[in-house]
């Protein structure tokens, strides 16, 4: 879907402009995921496993912009990228039409600082608005500040999935699963 850019402050006072992905976010995106995977434990997928084509990213973007239900929300500070936020279906049935995913993440270097709080809220007016009556997610339980976001935006846990993720070093991360009425 397209989004009608907004401009929001962070906590330091900096103007963030919230906006849908376009074409030319493609390398901006795959860098993202690079980087993102490799400051935090908390994502599915380790730096070396994205392996995404900037034609692939492209096809990916052209899928959000042309739903009329989905959404890849790009948060930029002075044009540069910082961080993402997507809305999606949960499925293509009837059966599923009222349920919605979520996700989000953020340079670490622009965590803690009301623009992931921000760029969630808005994703979910979105969701509303596109006739979403519930939203869901999945964090690894150990991500005390995404439990703690999303909890302050009214999500409640109603699962947890044990081992969800199994690390390099041989450990395990569980996961909650979240949901919030719309």
């Amino acid at each position: 879907m397209r989004f009608e850019p907004e401009e929001i402050k962070d906590r330091l006072g900096r103007t963030i402009v919230l906006r849908n992905a376009e074409l030319s976010d493609a390398d901006d995106l795959i860098r993202y995921l690079k980087v993102t995977t490799g400051e935090t434990p908390f994502l599915i997928r380790e730096p070396d496993e994205v392996t995404l084509t900037p034609e692939q990213e492209n096809e990916f973007i052209k899928g959000r912009i042309s739903d009329e239900r989905e959404l890849m929300l790009i948060a930029t500070i002075d044009g540069k990228h910082i961080g993402n936020c997507s809305l999606m279906r949960i499925g293509p049935y009837k059966r599923y039409a009222h349920r919605c995913e979520v996700a989000i993440a953020l340079y670490q270097e622009y965590c803690g600082i009301g623009i992931g709080s921000r760029m969630l809220q808005t994703v979910l007016d979105v969701a509303k608005k596109a006739g979403y009556e519930q939203a869901e997610l999945e964090v690894i339980a150990d991500n005390t500040g995404a439990v703690s976001l999303y909890q302050k935006l009214g999500f409640i846990k109603y699962g947890q999935f044990p081992q969800n993720m199994k690390y390099a070093d041989g450990t395990y991360a569980d996961a909650d699963w979240m949901m919030k009425k719309l």
